[in-house]
Order: C-alpha cells, then sequence, then structure tokens
C-alpha cells in the first residue's frame, strides 16, 4: 500500500520513501558539514541488578575531533562507582576492577569505551541502528503514518522495519528541512528459544534513541543519544543496561565561533 501525504503548500504529493531519500540528501551533507567542528561528548553506563541495586556506572568524557573519514575521540576523564552492601562506593581512571573476576566491569568498560564512537561517521550514531543515510536506508521499507507538531515544529511521523525484520523504529521528520528531529529504533527479532533453555541467554528490551538540533542551516547535531536492554546469560548473571551519550560544545576547527546544547533538556 503506497501511503501518501499532501503538502498543502503546492499541493505536492510524496511518499514516505521520497521522505527518507531527500532525509538522505540532506545527512549525506550534514556528515560533510559536521566534519569542520569540534565538540564535547559525555558518555554513560549504567548496569543494574534485578532488584533494581547499581551493579557498576561508568561515566566517561571526551573530546571529539574530525578526521579525514570520520571523528576520532581523545579520553579526557573516566569516572565510576558501584554499591556493595549498601554502600556506594566511586572510583577514578580507567581498568578500574573491584575483584580478579569483574564481569560488571569488563561490560561496563567495553560498553563506555565503544558506545557513540562511531570512527567512520562524524557524530558517532550507528547507521545501521537508523536508517538516515541513503545506504542504510536500502535495508528498510518505510511508512508514512501522519503529520505532528514536535517542539514547535511541523514533523513527518514516519515507521520503519528492516527487510529481515529485525530492527524497527519510527522517525519524526523536520517538514520543511528534511532533517530528523528524533528517531527511535528497537531490536524485534528475538533469540531463539532453544538458545535460551540451553545456555540461560536471554536479551530483551533493545532500543535505542537519537535527537538532533539545528545550530547553523544545514548543520544538525544529534545531541542526544542512548539505549537500554536486559540481558540475562548463563543462568547466573541478570543485568538491565542504560547507556546514554550527550554531545555539547561544539565548535567549528578553524576558527573561534562555538555553539552550545542545554544539556539539562537533553538527556
Amino acid at each position: 500500500m503506497i501511503l501518501i501525504i499532501l503538502v498543502t503548500a503546492g499541493l505536492c504529493v510524496e511518499t514516505a520513501k521520497d521522505i527518507m531519500a531527500r532525509v538522505a540528501e540532506n545527512q549525506d551533507r550534514s556528515q560533510s558539514l559536521r566534519s569542520a567542528y569540534v565538540y564535547h561528548q559525555n558518555v554513560l553506563v549504567r548496569l543494574k541488578r534485578t532488584n533494581g541495586k547499581l551493579a557498576r556506572e561508568e561515566m566517561r568524557d571526551y573530546t571529539v575531533a574530525p578526521t579525514a573519514d570520520g571523528s576520532q575521540r581523545k579520553l579526557l576523564t573516566v569516572a565510576g562507582k558501584y554499591e556493595k552492601s549498601g554502600k556506594v562506593i566511586e572510583f577514578s581512571g580507567e581498568g578500574f576492577r573491584r575483584k580478579h573476576v569483574d564481569i560488571d566491569g569488563d561490560i561496563a568498560e567495553d560498553l563506555a569505551r565503544d558506545f557513540g564512537a562511531g570512527e567512520r561517521t562524524h557524530d558517532g550514531v550507528d547507521n545501521e541502528m537508523f536508517p538516515l543515510t541513503a545506504k542504510a536506508q536500502l535495508r528498510y521499507d518505510f511508512e508514512f503514518t501522519g503529520t505532528e507538531n514536535y517542539q514547535g515544529r511541523e514533523v513527518y511521523h514516519v515507521k520503519f522495519t528492516d527487510h529481515e525484520k529485525e530492527w524497527a523504529g519510527e522517525a519524526l521528520i523536520d517538514a520543511k528541512e528534511y532533517q530528523p528531529l528524533m528517531v527511535t529504533s528497537h531490536f524485534v527479532f528475538g533469540i531463539p528459544l532453544l538458545v535460551k533453555t540451553m545456555l540461560g541467554t536471554d536479551v530483551e528490551h533493545v532500543g535505542f534513541k537519537v535527537t538532533y538540533q539545528k545550530f547553523e542551516d544545514g548543520v544538525w547535531f544529534p545531541v542526544t543519544y542512548g539505549g537500554e536492554l536486559k540481558i540475562r546469560a548463563v543462568f547466573f548473571y541478570a543485568r538491565t543496561i542504560a547507556m546514554g551519550v550527550v554531545n555539547s560544545g561544539f565548535e567549528r576547527s578553524n576558527v573561534q565561533s562555538k555553539v552550545e546544547y542545554d544539556v539539562s533538556s537533553g538527556r
């Protein structure tokens, strides 16, 4: 079924695929423009036990600078904490382990190091989960579901599902500039029951969200990027894991102009 929208100015007829194609063009352009910026990135990873108590939390601060074909992060600080016998214990520095075998420490550090890295992009967002670029869109089907108002802007609401039925989500697209304002994506392909039974392994509620903000003409940056999942492995280990990235302090690498993002309203 082909869903259409009527844009009253000129009665232009567009499909969901048309809308996303224009988004892809702008994303390709934005990727190039974003390569001129240096910015600050804060990464937070939090692991909680099934009783809701904190197992491990790690926060990292980076500066992100463009390279010829992507971006490179420089680690500034690492701080974290965990709960033991009802007491929250803080630590700092990379590689901290509370015991010789520290599963929480290994997972938190790996996620904090990798989440938001995206070395082959200028913004750290995984394009495979969010079908915004022309290449990523080849794997997805789109459905237009209507228009609405989001933060004072008229937006198109588009749903998407990949061809393998593994990832699905929805996007709010600025109706004037064809740029994404918010995109959510979740994993819909479950682990086979046999694997769950034999290995005691299950991953559920895998979902991610990214929000964008306009800073200059044609320059839209992802300002928040986060996700959550629940994992149970080998029968004895179960955690709810939340990951979040806040990008701020955007500055052109070749001039002294700077644009700010209000972090308090983003995460």
